[in-house]
């Protein structure tokens, strides 16, 4: 089934017609206006960005104003496979129908996610048939490793971006993922936030923003016109 989606929006800082897009996909008990949140720091990087922030398919129960992209109750890799295939459609549909909105080809997208949302961005980034720029992850994990190198449709630059102190989901969950994409015969670069928890630190948050700077400039910035 797909669910229609949307959430917060933050539109290019230079104003008219955005020449990029970044579609947000944020954890479970979270919503849109959690990671619309990061777009103000990346918005110098990136003046000719639109940024977006849907809230995930379904309200998480007994949990006011969270939203899960699919139930979670143990980071059991069926169970989570499983999860990130159900909610695939809905993020697909969602994604065309942004770049369609603004006039934009997939390599002028890039998507980041954080926990659950790191599931999401990677199991669908992967897999989408006209590669996009990027794909952030944040304190996620790689699901349905096995299956990924026969799935997998074209190959973006990722960036995984986990801290040491997570007890969520531990930080082996960046190494297996790291490890996971490279058996795919793909890759990620990877950078460890040291002290920080199930959250995105400072020095994550730059890092994120020079990725995404680095493969949504335009070429026009990049020859210097």
């Amino acid at each position: 089934m797909t669910v229609f989606l949307d959430g917060p929006r933050m539109p290019p800082k230079r104003g008219g017609k955005p020449d990029s897009l970044v579609i947000f996909l944020h954890g479970y008990g979270s919503n849109g206006a959690d990671l619309i949140s990061l777009a103000p720091y990346w918005a110098d990087q990136l003046p000719g960005t639109a940024f977006v922030s849907p809230n995930a398919i379904e309200p998480v129960p007994m949990a006011p104003g969270g939203y899960q992209w699919f139930p979670i109750s143990s980071l059991d890799p069926h169970l989570m496979e499983h999860g990130v295939k159900s909610a695939a459609q809905s993020v697909d549909r969602f994604i065309d129908r942004e770049l369609e909105r603004y006039g934009l080809t997939p390599d002028r997208l890039a998507l980041v996610g954080f926990s659950q949302g790191t599931m999401m961005a990677l199991h669908v980034g992967l897999r989408r048939e006209k590669q996009i720029a990027g794909i952030i992850g944040f304190s996620g994990v790689l699901v349905g490793a096995q299956s990924l190198k026969a799935q997998m449709r074209s190959k973006p630059p990722v960036l995984l971006i986990h801290g040491d102190r997570d007890p969520t989901i531990p930080i082996p969950a960046l190494f297996d993922s790291a490890e996971a994409l490279s058996a795919a015969d793909h890759g990620a670069q990877w950078h460890i936030s040291y002290g920080v928890p199930h959250s995105i630190g400072p020095d994550g948050l730059e890092l994120g923003g020079e990725f995404l700077a680095m493969y949504l400039k335009t070429k026009g910035l990049l020859s210097g016109a």
